[in-house]
Formats: structure tokens, C-alpha cells, sequence
């Protein structure tokens, strides 16, 4: 084959992501829309069927994660980048989107047109939030905008936490408009790639627990989903104190150069 048709390991695990991505897409169909539909689920096999789409959701993450270290220690072919930007638009884009479609659906206090409207504005958050990334050089170690990953998760997060509608939705857009930002969030290098492992890891656990029953799974499920929305709004409060922290100090640098 053409060197620049060969996949490298790196392109094996961004396929890995879309994969999961679309198996997410696929579980939460059959598993809770369909039976919400025709009336023959059982609450057990929607839940199972969640908790499968969601970890296949971190699965996607973590292929994504892996991908760039092996692509960084080996090779990426030159469809790499093209390949990463596609597989993330379906697991982090499509997947999460398509699960607030269906919770806009399936959920009892929800309202079917404004989900729908949410998950567009979540669709299009990652499609301009990925497209920019192709576009805009950061400085080295730094996003700008909330990564697509740590967003769908944060979106998957807020719908498990089954809060009442209107502060889901809220909530919703608010992630969305997060991952479209100029907010800078480090690059999940070294020690933070290891915890961001280590949080999926056990996210996995959690989603297990619930989906199996397990005494205590529901409180588990819905602290972790509190911590990882805890996570997701302090990220950008400590990001705009130190970009105002280092306004002011080149400010009062400015003003000690400029006096006689």
C-alpha cells in the first residue's frame, strides 16, 4: 500500500475510539430507546444498558488517550490527525449527543424538543471545538477549551445525576459552551495521564456496580457523577484566577518599566 494509506499502531487504537463511539450509539438505542418505544422494557436492562453505553464511552477515552502517547513514542501515519478528529467527533460528539436525544425521551420531567436542542448545541460544541484544534497553535502542554473527551463525559455525568430538567439542560449547554471557550486545560501528560486513567478506571467500577445492582451502586454512581461535575467547574476557575493572576503581574511590570 501507498505509505500514506498504512495505519500505523497509533491509527489501530483512534479506530478503537470510533468503534466504542458507535457501539455507544448502538446500546443506547437498542437498550433504552427501543424498549421506551414499543413499551417492553424492564428498568434493569436500561440501566445495564446505560451504564454499557457510558463505558464504552471511557473506553473511547481511553483509546484516545493512548493513541497520541504511541503516536508520540512510535509513529502516526499521515491520516493520523484526520483519523483522531473524525473518531472524536463520533465518541465524544455523536455518542453523547444522541444520549441527551434520548434522555430528552425516555425521562419523565423532560421536554423532547428543548433535549433535542441540547443535544445539537452539544453536537456542534465538539464539531467547532475539534475543527478549531486543527486550526489555532497552543502553547505547548495546554487546550484551549474544555478537550472533547473530559466534555461528553462531564454531558454523561449531568444526565446520570438525574437532576430535575431545566438544571440538566443548564447544565448541559454549560459544558458545551466550556468546550468552545479560550479557558486553557493541560494536556493529560505524565502524572495527569496516569490519574485521568486511574478516574476512568474507577468510573468503570462505579457503572458496573449500578448496572449489577450492587448494594450502595446507585449512591457510588451518582458521587462519582457529582465529583466528575465538580471537576469539570473548578478546571475553569483555577484557569481564569492564574490567566488574571498574570495579567496583573505584567501589568505591575509594565508600569515598574515605564516609571522614571
Amino acid at each position: 500500500m501507498p505509505l500514506s494509506l498504512r495505519l500505523s499502531i497509533a491509527d489501530t487504537l483512534t479506530l478503537g475510539n470510533a468503534t466504542c463511539g458507535f457501539m455507544a450509539v448502538y446500546f443506547t438505542t437498542t437498550g433504552i430507546l427501543i424498549p421506551h418505544l414499543t413499551g417492553s422494557g424492564e428498568s434493569g436492562m436500561a440501566r445495564s444498558s446505560a451504564a454499557t453505553a457510558v463505558i464504552l464511552m471511557l473506553l473511547a477515552a481511553v483509546f484516545d488517550l493512548f493513541d497520541g502517547i504511541v503516536a508520540r513514542k512510535l509513529r502516526s501515519s499521515p491520516m493520523g490527525a484526520e483519523l483522531d478528529n473524525l473518531s472524536d467527533l463520533i465518541s465524544f460528539g455523536l455518542a453523547p449527543a444522541y444520549f441527551v436525544l434520548v434522555y430528552g425521551m425516555v425521562a419523565d420531567d423532560a421536554v423532547q424538543k428543548m433535549s433535542a436542542l441540547a443535544a445539537i448545541v452539544v453536537l456542534l460544541a465538539v464539531v467547532l471545538r475539534l475543527a478549531r484544534f486543527s486550526c489555532v497553535a497552543m502553547k505547548d502542554g495546554m487546550f484551549q477549551g474544555m478537550p472533547s473527551p473530559f466534555g461528553a463525559l462531564t454531558v454523561v455525568s449531568i444526565v446520570l445525576l438525574e437532576l430535575p430538567f431545566i438544571p440538566t439542560l443548564l447544565a448541559i449547554v454549560g459544558v458545551a459552551w466550556l468546550m468552545v471557550s479560550r479557558v486553557e486545560y493541560p494536556k493529560p501528560r505524565g502524572v495527569l495521564a496516569v490519574a485521568m486513567l486511574s478516574w476512568i478506571v474507577a468510573a468503570m467500577g462505579l457503572l458496573a456496580a449500578w448496572a449489577f445492582d450492587a448494594p450502595g451502586g446507585g449512591l457510588l454512581l451518582q458521587t462519582g457523577c457529582a465529583l466528575q461535575i465538580a471537576l469539570a467547574a473548578t478546571i475553569p476557575l483555577f484557569a481564569t484566577t492564574r490567566r488574571a493572576n498574570t495579567f496583573r503581574h505584567n501589568r505591575r511590570e509594565a508600569r515598574a518599566t515605564q516609571a522614571p
